[in-house]
Protein backbone atom coordinates (compact mmCIF):
# COMPACT_ATOMS: atom_id res chain seq x y z
CA UNK A 1 0.00 0.00 0.00
CA UNK A 2 1.46 3.35 -1.00
CA UNK A 3 0.67 6.85 0.16
CA UNK A 4 1.14 10.15 -1.73
CA UNK A 5 4.08 12.43 -1.12
CA UNK A 6 3.32 15.01 1.53
CA UNK A 7 5.32 18.08 2.59
CA UNK A 8 4.43 17.69 6.24
CA UNK A 9 5.62 14.08 6.34
CA UNK A 10 8.29 13.91 3.63
CA UNK A 11 9.68 17.38 2.96
CA UNK A 12 9.90 20.90 4.25
CA UNK A 13 7.57 23.87 3.72
CA UNK A 14 7.71 25.49 0.30
CA UNK A 15 10.30 28.29 0.32
CA UNK A 16 9.59 31.75 -1.11
CA UNK A 17 10.35 31.82 -4.83
CA UNK A 18 13.64 33.58 -5.55
CA UNK A 19 14.85 31.38 -8.42
CA UNK A 20 13.13 30.91 -11.77
CA UNK A 21 13.99 27.91 -13.92
CA UNK A 22 13.25 27.00 -17.53
CA UNK A 23 13.44 23.31 -18.47
CA UNK A 24 11.69 21.06 -15.96
CA UNK A 25 13.53 17.86 -16.86
CA UNK A 26 15.29 15.15 -14.92
CA UNK A 27 18.73 16.72 -15.15
CA UNK A 28 17.62 19.98 -13.55
CA UNK A 29 15.91 18.08 -10.74
CA UNK A 30 19.01 15.93 -10.15
CA UNK A 31 21.41 18.84 -10.39
CA UNK A 32 20.49 22.52 -9.80
CA UNK A 33 17.47 21.65 -7.64
CA UNK A 34 19.63 19.18 -5.69
CA UNK A 35 22.28 21.84 -5.00
CA UNK A 36 19.59 24.24 -3.81
CA UNK A 37 18.07 21.53 -1.62
CA UNK A 38 21.45 20.90 -0.01
CA UNK A 39 22.36 24.54 0.56
CA UNK A 40 22.20 25.49 4.24
CA UNK A 41 19.90 28.42 3.41
CA UNK A 42 17.50 26.35 1.26
CA UNK A 43 14.51 27.47 3.33
CA UNK A 44 14.93 30.97 1.86
CA UNK A 45 15.36 29.92 -1.79
CA UNK A 46 12.35 28.38 -3.51
CA UNK A 47 12.36 27.56 -7.23
CA UNK A 48 9.51 28.14 -9.66
CA UNK A 49 10.16 25.87 -12.64
CA UNK A 50 8.65 25.91 -16.12
CA UNK A 51 8.61 23.11 -18.67
CA UNK A 52 9.93 23.68 -22.16
CA UNK A 53 6.52 23.38 -23.82
CA UNK A 54 4.79 20.20 -22.63
CA UNK A 55 2.36 20.42 -19.72
CA UNK A 56 2.70 16.86 -18.45
CA UNK A 57 5.82 17.19 -16.23
CA UNK A 58 4.34 20.23 -14.50
CA UNK A 59 0.99 18.53 -14.02
CA UNK A 60 2.59 15.46 -12.46
CA UNK A 61 4.63 17.52 -10.02
CA UNK A 62 1.81 19.91 -9.17
CA UNK A 63 -0.35 16.93 -8.19
CA UNK A 64 2.21 15.96 -5.53
CA UNK A 65 2.86 19.48 -4.18
CA UNK A 66 6.05 19.88 -6.27
CA UNK A 67 7.84 17.12 -4.34
CA UNK A 68 9.69 14.26 -6.02
CA UNK A 69 12.04 11.43 -5.13
CA UNK A 70 15.65 11.59 -6.23
CA UNK A 71 17.07 8.08 -6.54
CA UNK A 72 20.87 8.02 -6.37
CA UNK A 73 21.90 4.69 -7.84
CA UNK A 74 25.12 3.20 -6.45
CA UNK A 75 26.74 -0.25 -6.66
CA UNK A 76 25.61 -0.79 -3.06
CA UNK A 77 21.97 0.01 -3.82
CA UNK A 78 19.63 2.94 -4.27
CA UNK A 79 19.44 5.96 -1.97
CA UNK A 80 16.07 7.72 -1.88
CA UNK A 81 15.67 11.39 -1.03
CA UNK A 82 12.61 13.61 -1.29
CA UNK A 83 13.53 16.99 -2.81
CA UNK A 84 11.58 20.04 -1.60
CA UNK A 85 13.39 22.75 -3.60
CA UNK A 86 10.51 23.31 -6.04
CA UNK A 87 7.92 25.73 -4.71
CA UNK A 88 5.88 26.05 -7.93
CA UNK A 89 5.71 24.40 -11.35
CA UNK A 90 4.17 25.65 -14.58
CA UNK A 91 3.74 24.69 -18.21
CA UNK A 92 6.10 26.56 -20.49
CA UNK A 93 3.15 28.05 -22.33
CA UNK A 94 2.01 29.95 -19.20
CA UNK A 95 3.50 33.28 -20.29
CA UNK A 96 1.47 35.27 -17.77
CA UNK A 97 2.98 33.36 -14.84
CA UNK A 98 6.46 33.61 -16.39
CA UNK A 99 6.18 37.39 -16.60
CA UNK A 100 4.75 37.70 -13.09
CA UNK A 101 7.79 36.07 -11.49
CA UNK A 102 10.12 38.45 -13.32
CA UNK A 103 8.27 41.41 -11.83
CA UNK A 104 8.89 40.24 -8.27
CA UNK A 105 11.63 42.31 -6.54
CA UNK A 106 12.85 39.24 -4.61
CA UNK A 107 13.69 37.25 -7.77
CA UNK A 108 17.48 36.81 -7.85
CA UNK A 109 18.44 34.15 -10.41
CA UNK A 110 17.09 32.51 -13.56
CA UNK A 111 18.55 29.11 -14.45
CA UNK A 112 18.19 27.17 -17.71
CA UNK A 113 18.41 23.53 -18.83
CA UNK A 114 16.91 23.57 -22.32
CA UNK A 115 19.38 21.50 -24.44
CA UNK A 116 21.97 22.88 -26.84
CA UNK A 117 19.58 23.05 -29.79
CA UNK A 118 17.13 25.32 -27.96
CA UNK A 119 19.51 28.29 -28.03
CA UNK A 120 18.78 28.59 -31.78
CA UNK A 121 22.30 29.56 -32.77
CA UNK A 122 24.46 29.35 -35.83
CA UNK A 123 27.63 27.22 -35.51
CA UNK A 124 29.45 30.55 -35.07
CA UNK A 125 27.45 31.13 -31.89
CA UNK A 126 25.18 33.97 -33.00
CA UNK A 127 21.40 33.84 -32.90
CA UNK A 128 19.89 32.36 -36.05
CA UNK A 129 17.73 35.30 -37.04
CA UNK A 130 16.55 33.41 -40.12
CA UNK A 131 14.57 30.91 -38.06
CA UNK A 132 10.82 31.36 -38.25
CA UNK A 133 10.31 31.18 -34.48
CA UNK A 134 13.09 33.70 -33.83
CA UNK A 135 11.67 36.12 -36.40
CA UNK A 136 8.21 35.70 -34.90
CA UNK A 137 9.48 36.51 -31.41
CA UNK A 138 11.34 39.59 -32.64
CA UNK A 139 8.20 40.88 -34.37
CA UNK A 140 5.99 40.11 -31.37
CA UNK A 141 8.28 41.86 -28.89
CA UNK A 142 8.71 44.87 -31.16
CA UNK A 143 4.94 45.28 -31.29
CA UNK A 144 4.35 44.49 -27.60
CA UNK A 145 7.15 43.65 -25.11
CA UNK A 146 4.64 41.69 -23.02
CA UNK A 147 3.54 39.46 -25.92
CA UNK A 148 3.85 35.65 -25.53
CA UNK A 149 7.04 34.27 -27.09
CA UNK A 150 8.47 30.78 -27.54
CA UNK A 151 12.26 30.83 -28.01
CA UNK A 152 14.80 30.85 -25.19
CA UNK A 153 16.12 34.27 -26.19
CA UNK A 154 12.55 35.55 -26.49
CA UNK A 155 11.50 34.30 -23.07
CA UNK A 156 14.55 35.80 -21.40
CA UNK A 157 14.20 39.13 -23.18
CA UNK A 158 10.47 39.33 -22.41
CA UNK A 159 11.21 38.59 -18.75
CA UNK A 160 13.97 41.16 -18.53
CA UNK A 161 11.73 43.76 -20.17
CA UNK A 162 8.94 43.02 -17.69
CA UNK A 163 11.39 43.30 -14.80
CA UNK A 164 12.82 46.60 -15.98
CA UNK A 165 9.33 48.08 -16.51
CA UNK A 166 8.47 47.06 -12.95
CA UNK A 167 11.47 48.98 -11.62
CA UNK A 168 13.16 45.88 -10.16
CA UNK A 169 16.91 45.37 -10.05
CA UNK A 170 19.02 43.10 -12.26
CA UNK A 171 19.14 39.33 -11.85
CA UNK A 172 21.66 36.63 -12.68
CA UNK A 173 20.91 34.46 -15.72
CA UNK A 174 22.56 31.05 -15.28
CA UNK A 175 22.50 28.72 -18.32
CA UNK A 176 23.36 25.10 -17.45
CA UNK A 177 23.56 23.45 -20.87
CA UNK A 178 26.59 21.78 -22.48
CA UNK A 179 27.90 24.73 -24.43
CA UNK A 180 31.31 26.36 -23.97
CA UNK A 181 31.00 29.88 -22.61
CA UNK A 182 27.27 29.36 -22.11
CA UNK A 183 26.92 32.60 -20.15
CA UNK A 184 28.49 34.69 -22.90
CA UNK A 185 26.48 32.81 -25.52
CA UNK A 186 23.21 33.48 -23.70
CA UNK A 187 24.05 37.17 -23.34
CA UNK A 188 24.78 37.29 -27.06
CA UNK A 189 21.53 35.74 -28.23
CA UNK A 190 19.44 37.93 -25.92
CA UNK A 191 21.24 41.08 -27.12
CA UNK A 192 20.97 40.06 -30.77
CA UNK A 193 17.25 39.45 -30.44
CA UNK A 194 16.88 42.86 -28.78
CA UNK A 195 18.81 44.44 -31.66
CA UNK A 196 16.54 42.66 -34.15
CA UNK A 197 13.50 44.32 -32.61
CA UNK A 198 15.02 47.76 -33.22
CA UNK A 199 13.62 48.88 -29.85
CA UNK A 200 15.83 50.89 -27.52
CA UNK A 201 13.95 49.77 -24.41
CA UNK A 202 14.50 46.13 -25.29
CA UNK A 203 18.20 46.75 -25.92
CA UNK A 204 18.38 48.24 -22.42
CA UNK A 205 16.42 45.29 -21.00
CA UNK A 206 18.97 42.83 -22.41
CA UNK A 207 21.61 44.50 -20.24
CA UNK A 208 19.47 44.29 -17.09
CA UNK A 209 21.19 41.09 -15.95
CA UNK A 210 24.50 39.44 -15.30
CA UNK A 211 25.17 36.31 -17.34
CA UNK A 212 26.88 33.49 -15.45
CA UNK A 213 28.96 30.82 -17.21
CA UNK A 214 28.71 27.26 -15.90
CA UNK A 215 29.93 23.70 -16.34
CA UNK A 216 27.50 21.00 -15.21
CA UNK A 217 27.88 17.26 -14.88
CA UNK A 218 25.64 14.49 -13.56
CA UNK A 219 24.54 11.56 -15.70
CA UNK A 220 20.75 11.44 -15.43
CA UNK A 221 18.85 9.10 -17.76
CA UNK A 222 15.33 9.87 -18.90
CA UNK A 223 12.78 8.58 -16.35
CA UNK A 224 10.75 5.44 -17.03
CA UNK A 225 7.55 4.03 -15.58
CA UNK A 226 9.63 1.34 -13.89
CA UNK A 227 11.34 4.03 -11.84
CA UNK A 228 8.02 5.00 -10.24
CA UNK A 229 7.24 1.35 -9.50
CA UNK A 230 10.66 0.83 -7.91
CA UNK A 231 10.29 3.95 -5.73
CA UNK A 232 6.87 2.82 -4.55
CA UNK A 233 8.19 -0.62 -3.66
CA UNK A 234 11.23 0.76 -1.82
CA UNK A 235 9.65 3.68 0.05
CA UNK A 236 5.90 3.05 0.22
CA UNK A 237 5.34 6.44 -1.44
CA UNK A 238 3.51 7.03 -4.69
CA UNK A 239 5.64 9.29 -6.90
CA UNK A 240 4.69 9.94 -10.51
CA UNK A 241 7.84 11.99 -11.19
CA UNK A 242 10.94 10.36 -9.66
CA UNK A 243 14.43 10.95 -11.04
CA UNK A 244 17.26 8.40 -11.12
CA UNK A 245 20.84 9.67 -11.16
CA UNK A 246 24.44 8.72 -10.40
CA UNK A 247 26.39 9.67 -7.25
CA UNK A 248 28.86 11.91 -9.12
CA UNK A 249 27.92 15.57 -9.54
CA UNK A 250 29.81 18.73 -10.49
CA UNK A 251 28.81 22.38 -10.86
CA UNK A 252 31.38 25.05 -11.72
CA UNK A 253 30.24 28.68 -12.00
CA UNK A 254 31.82 32.00 -12.94
CA UNK A 255 29.98 35.30 -12.76
CA UNK A 256 28.15 37.79 -10.59
CA UNK A 257 24.86 37.41 -8.71
CA UNK A 258 23.70 41.01 -8.18
CA UNK A 259 20.63 39.99 -6.13
CA UNK A 260 22.28 37.15 -4.19
CA UNK A 261 22.12 33.38 -4.45
CA UNK A 262 21.91 30.24 -2.29
CA UNK A 263 25.12 29.09 -0.63
CA UNK A 264 25.58 26.47 -3.34
CA UNK A 265 29.29 26.20 -2.58
CA UNK A 266 28.44 24.56 0.74
CA UNK A 267 26.61 21.88 -1.26
CA UNK A 268 29.71 21.28 -3.38
CA UNK A 269 29.49 23.84 -6.20
CA UNK A 270 32.70 25.64 -7.16
CA UNK A 271 32.99 29.33 -8.04
CA UNK A 272 35.98 30.13 -10.25
CA UNK A 273 37.27 32.98 -12.41
CA UNK A 274 37.62 30.81 -15.53
CA UNK A 275 35.43 27.80 -16.36
CA UNK A 276 37.32 27.09 -19.60
CA UNK A 277 39.55 24.21 -18.42
CA UNK A 278 36.60 22.49 -16.72
CA UNK A 279 34.38 22.97 -19.78
CA UNK A 280 36.90 21.60 -22.26
CA UNK A 281 37.64 18.57 -20.11
CA UNK A 282 33.97 17.78 -19.63
CA UNK A 283 32.78 18.53 -23.19
CA UNK A 284 35.59 16.66 -24.95
CA UNK A 285 36.01 13.68 -22.65
CA UNK A 286 32.56 13.00 -21.20
CA UNK A 287 30.26 14.47 -23.85
CA UNK A 288 32.59 13.67 -26.74
CA UNK A 289 32.92 10.13 -25.43
CA UNK A 290 29.16 9.89 -25.17
CA UNK A 291 28.77 11.01 -28.79
CA UNK A 292 31.29 8.42 -29.95
CA UNK A 293 29.40 5.65 -28.17
CA UNK A 294 26.01 7.01 -29.30
CA UNK A 295 26.89 6.71 -32.98
CA UNK A 296 29.41 3.84 -33.00
CA UNK A 297 27.79 1.69 -30.29
CA UNK A 298 24.53 0.94 -32.15
CA UNK A 299 26.55 -0.22 -35.17
CA UNK A 300 27.74 -3.03 -32.89
CA UNK A 301 24.27 -3.76 -31.53
CA UNK A 302 24.38 -1.75 -28.28
CA UNK A 303 21.55 0.38 -26.87
CA UNK A 304 23.01 1.86 -23.67
CA UNK A 305 26.25 3.53 -22.62
CA UNK A 306 26.97 0.70 -20.18
CA UNK A 307 26.63 -1.95 -22.91
CA UNK A 308 28.91 -0.05 -25.28
CA UNK A 309 31.49 0.73 -22.57
CA UNK A 310 31.69 -2.98 -21.72
CA UNK A 311 32.51 -3.86 -25.35
CA UNK A 312 36.33 -4.11 -25.67
CA UNK A 313 36.18 -2.70 -29.20
CA UNK A 314 34.15 0.36 -28.17
CA UNK A 315 36.38 0.74 -25.11
CA UNK A 316 39.45 0.90 -27.35
CA UNK A 317 37.77 3.49 -29.59
CA UNK A 318 36.92 5.55 -26.52
CA UNK A 319 40.52 5.51 -25.28
CA UNK A 320 41.73 6.45 -28.76
CA UNK A 321 39.46 9.51 -28.84
CA UNK A 322 40.43 10.48 -25.30
CA UNK A 323 44.13 10.28 -26.20
CA UNK A 324 43.53 12.78 -29.00
CA UNK A 325 41.46 15.12 -26.86
CA UNK A 326 43.84 14.97 -23.88
CA UNK A 327 46.69 16.35 -26.00
CA UNK A 328 44.84 19.65 -26.19
CA UNK A 329 43.60 19.99 -22.61
CA UNK A 330 45.26 22.45 -20.23
CA UNK A 331 44.51 20.34 -17.14
CA UNK A 332 47.40 18.63 -15.29
CA UNK A 333 48.13 15.21 -16.79
CA UNK A 334 47.41 13.37 -13.53
CA UNK A 335 44.07 15.15 -13.16
CA UNK A 336 43.08 14.24 -16.71
CA UNK A 337 44.04 10.60 -16.13
CA UNK A 338 41.97 10.47 -12.95
CA UNK A 339 39.00 12.02 -14.75
CA UNK A 340 39.25 9.46 -17.55
CA UNK A 341 39.35 6.62 -15.03
CA UNK A 342 36.28 8.00 -13.27
CA UNK A 343 34.43 8.23 -16.57
CA UNK A 344 35.08 4.57 -17.32
CA UNK A 345 33.54 3.66 -13.97
CA UNK A 346 30.57 5.95 -14.54
CA UNK A 347 29.97 4.78 -18.11
CA UNK A 348 30.14 1.11 -17.10
CA UNK A 349 27.43 1.32 -14.41
CA UNK A 350 24.55 -0.87 -15.70
CA UNK A 351 22.21 0.64 -13.11
CA UNK A 352 22.27 3.97 -14.98
CA UNK A 353 20.34 3.11 -18.13
CA UNK A 354 21.55 5.95 -20.34
CA UNK A 355 20.30 5.21 -23.84
CA UNK A 356 22.50 5.83 -26.85
CA UNK A 357 19.47 6.93 -28.90
CA UNK A 358 18.85 9.84 -26.51
CA UNK A 359 22.48 10.96 -26.58
CA UNK A 360 22.48 10.71 -30.40
CA UNK A 361 19.79 13.41 -30.75
CA UNK A 362 20.73 16.79 -32.26
CA UNK A 363 24.25 15.81 -33.28
CA UNK A 364 24.47 18.78 -35.63
CA UNK A 365 24.30 21.05 -32.57
CA UNK A 366 26.42 18.90 -30.26
CA UNK A 367 29.39 17.83 -32.35
CA UNK A 368 30.73 21.34 -33.07
CA UNK A 369 31.50 21.83 -29.37
CA UNK A 370 32.29 18.24 -28.40
CA UNK A 371 34.49 17.24 -31.34
CA UNK A 372 35.55 20.06 -33.66
CA UNK A 373 38.01 21.91 -31.39
CA UNK A 374 40.09 18.73 -31.08
CA UNK A 375 39.73 17.87 -34.76
CA UNK A 376 40.87 21.34 -35.83
CA UNK A 377 43.86 21.21 -33.47
CA UNK A 378 44.85 17.80 -34.83
CA UNK A 379 44.52 18.92 -38.44
CA UNK A 380 46.60 22.02 -37.65
CA UNK A 381 49.48 19.72 -36.70
CA UNK A 382 49.01 17.68 -39.87
CA UNK A 383 47.30 14.67 -38.29
CA UNK A 384 44.25 12.74 -39.44
CA UNK A 385 43.04 11.72 -35.95
CA UNK A 386 41.47 8.24 -36.10
CA UNK A 387 39.31 8.77 -32.99
CA UNK A 388 37.67 11.94 -34.31
CA UNK A 389 37.34 10.39 -37.76
CA UNK A 390 35.51 7.43 -36.24
CA UNK A 391 33.02 9.76 -34.52
CA UNK A 392 32.34 11.59 -37.78
CA UNK A 393 32.05 8.37 -39.81
CA UNK A 394 29.69 6.84 -37.27
CA UNK A 395 27.58 10.02 -37.22
CA UNK A 396 27.42 9.95 -41.02
CA UNK A 397 26.18 6.35 -40.91
CA UNK A 398 23.64 7.33 -38.25
CA UNK A 399 22.30 10.05 -40.55
CA UNK A 400 22.14 7.50 -43.38
CA UNK A 401 19.86 5.25 -41.33
CA UNK A 402 22.25 2.97 -39.45
CA UNK A 403 21.82 2.75 -35.69
CA UNK A 404 19.50 4.90 -33.60
CA UNK A 405 16.63 6.78 -35.26
CA UNK A 406 17.59 10.28 -36.41
CA UNK A 407 16.14 13.05 -34.25
CA UNK A 408 17.97 16.15 -35.39
CA UNK A 409 16.03 19.10 -36.81
CA UNK A 410 19.21 20.53 -38.35
CA UNK A 411 20.48 17.26 -39.85
CA UNK A 412 22.15 17.82 -43.25
CA UNK A 413 21.35 15.73 -46.34
CA UNK A 414 23.27 12.46 -46.22
CA UNK A 415 21.96 10.38 -49.12
CA UNK A 416 23.72 9.61 -52.37
CA UNK A 417 27.27 8.41 -53.08
CA UNK A 418 29.26 8.02 -49.88
CA UNK A 419 32.06 10.47 -50.58
CA UNK A 420 29.69 13.23 -51.68
CA UNK A 421 27.49 12.63 -48.66
CA UNK A 422 30.59 12.81 -46.45
CA UNK A 423 31.58 16.16 -47.91
CA UNK A 424 28.06 17.54 -47.44
CA UNK A 425 27.79 16.35 -43.86
CA UNK A 426 31.21 17.71 -42.87
CA UNK A 427 30.45 21.04 -44.53
CA UNK A 428 27.30 21.31 -42.41
CA UNK A 429 29.48 21.30 -39.30
CA UNK A 430 32.05 23.69 -40.80
CA UNK A 431 32.39 24.62 -44.50
CA UNK A 432 36.18 24.30 -44.20
CA UNK A 433 35.85 20.64 -43.26
CA UNK A 434 33.97 19.94 -46.47
CA UNK A 435 36.87 21.45 -48.41
CA UNK A 436 39.47 19.30 -46.61
CA UNK A 437 39.88 16.53 -49.20
CA UNK A 438 42.13 14.37 -47.02
CA UNK A 439 39.65 14.49 -44.17
CA UNK A 440 36.68 13.78 -46.45
CA UNK A 441 38.50 10.76 -47.88
CA UNK A 442 39.43 9.47 -44.44
CA UNK A 443 35.88 9.79 -43.05
CA UNK A 444 34.34 8.18 -46.15
CA UNK A 445 36.84 5.31 -46.00
CA UNK A 446 36.10 4.73 -42.31
CA UNK A 447 32.34 4.79 -42.97
CA UNK A 448 32.78 2.13 -45.67
CA UNK A 449 34.46 -0.28 -43.23
CA UNK A 450 32.52 -2.79 -41.14
CA UNK A 451 31.95 -1.78 -37.52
Amino acid sequence: MTRPLDRAADGRPAAPVRILHLGLGGFFRAHQAWYTEHSPDAAAWGVAAFTGRRREPADRLAAQDCLYTLVTRTPDGDRHEVISALSAVHAGTDHAAWSTYWRRPELAAVTLTVTEAAYATWPSGGLDLGREDVRADAAALEADPSAPVTTVAGRLLAGLAARRRAGCGPVAIVPCDNLPGNGELTARIVRELAEATGTRRLRAAAEHASYVTTVVDRITPSPTERDAEAVAAATGRADAAPVVTEPFTEWVLSGDFPAGRPRWEEAGARFVTDTGPYARRKLWLLNGGHSLLAYAGPLRGHTTVAEAAADPVCHAWLEQWWDEAARHLDSPEAETAAYRASLLTRFADPGIRHTLAKIAEDGTQKLPVRLLPVLRAERARGALPPGAIRVLASWLLHLRGHGAPVRDAAAPPSTGPLREATRTVLAALDPRLGEDAALVDAVAARAAEPA
